[in-house]
């Protein structure tokens, strides 16, 4: 495909469009999650996160009226406000869910037996009878009204103690953290020295150790669960931290082997070469030489095995246990979900809580991520 100097070709603007088009699939739901994680369960239900962001006319819950009654030239008169002066201004109002819009503000409703009833624009009422009301019950106001933007992290407070849910996020948080960051650590460390001694090291046995961790890679996880569990009972592991930090370093060592293997066969000959020639040691070399320009791989595979570990849910089930003080993030989230279903608010918040660290280590280290998976594929 050619084209005129100075012009994109249309492969070009494809490729530009269809990536704009990915990121605005990724960034909107996660922007509507993070500003519905602040928003009340009352906005959630009635209006999409778009409209907070500015001023919205909506149909609030209905109100039933109360205060204290007075006497005003020989008339019975209950007064107050709508929405307790929370500076909502009303469009319109009634007193039926079949009219929740028959009136203007400022309108007089004939409610019967000579009582009025009237609501001006900023939810101000004033209900008016020949006689007393006594201890009957009040009419009920339907209004539409339009409200500022409101934002509350009444949330977040709620979430993370546990007050109200009877499902403390921060405890989870705690736990997945405490299993997401020595299992994302122990791996690297294994898989270097191991991918170092493929790549540089002449054994017996080397070629039949690279094709057993290629064949790895493609071991469904579930195959290996409940003997790896029964294995851990054997010799006294059991469901733990330590179990679970060694299930996610078994399972991910075969692609951290075969990542890093890849990219340290890519580094230059020469300098590992003049380092042997200078009398350094394999040690030496693989310290003081491979790891620091092995970082990019190190990065890439340490942002795939914390996500990874980070949003499990099946093996921090099996080798860690169902408690409450045992779960991990997506287990707590399960429970949110069964429990609390009706409470968009609580789930909204949790589910940006259990987001918000992966999305942080993302784009600390994306930049990292595409040296470090294409390297050795280019010679």
């Amino acid at each position: 495909m050619t084209s005129s100097p100075g012009k994109k070709s249309a492969l070009t603007w494809a490729v530009h469009l269809s990536v704009l088009f990915l990121v605005a699939l990724w960034v909107f739901p996660t922007l509507g999650l993070f500003v519905s994680s602040f928003r009340t369960a009352d906005q959630i239900s009635t209006s999409g996160w778009w409209s907070s962001l500015g001023t919205q006319r909506r149909q609030v819950p209905p109100i039933r009226l109360s205060g204290q009654e007075e006497q005003r030239d020989g008339a019975y008169v209950i007064s107050g406000n709508l929405f307790g002066g929370q500076g909502v201004t009303v469009s319109a109002w009634g007193t039926s869910s079949r009219e929740p819009e028959a009136f203007e503000p400022g309108a007089v409703a004939e409610l019967g037996d000579g009582v009025t009833l009237t609501v001006d624009d900023s939810g101000n009422f004033e209900l008016k009878g020949p006689s007393s009301f006594g201890e009957g019950r009040l009419p009920r106001v339907f209004a539409t009204a339009t409200t500022p933007p409101e934002f509350t992290i009444d949330n977040y407070r709620n979430v993370l103690s546990g007050a109200g849910t009877g499902q403390s996020v921060g405890r989870a948080f705690l736990n997945t953290l405490t299993v997401a960051i020595p299992a994302t650590v122990i791996p690297i460390l294994i898989a270097a020295f191991a991918a170092y001694a493929l790549a540089w090291m002449r054994f017996p046995g080397r070629a039949l150790l690279i094709a057993a961790i290629v064949g790895l890679l493609v071991v469904p996880l579930q195959l290996a669960l409940i003997p790896l569990l029964q294995f851990h009972n054997a010799i006294g592991v059991g469901k733990g931290y330590l179990g679970i930090w060694l299930a996610h370093t078994g399972f991910g060592l075969p692609l951290a082997i075969y990542l890093l293997r890849n990219y340290m066969v890519g580094l230059p000959r020469d300098i590992i070469e003049n380092a042997r020639v200078d009398g350094a040691t394999d040690f030496q070399i693989f310290v003081k030489i491979i790891l620091p320009l092995s970082f990019p791989a190190l990065a890439s595979f340490a942002i795939f095995q914390f996500l990874w570990t980070w949003n499990d849910l099946l093996v921090a089930l099996v080798f860690l246990g169902t408690g409450n003080d045992q779960l991990v993030l997506t287990g707590t989230l399960v429970n949110l979900m069964g429990s609390r279903g009706g409470d968009w608010e609580i789930l909204a918040t949790s589910a940006f809580i259990s987001i918000a660290v992966p999305l942080l280590v993302f784009f600390a280290m994306q930049r990292y991520l595409v040296r470090g998976l294409l390297a050795g594929s280019v010679k």
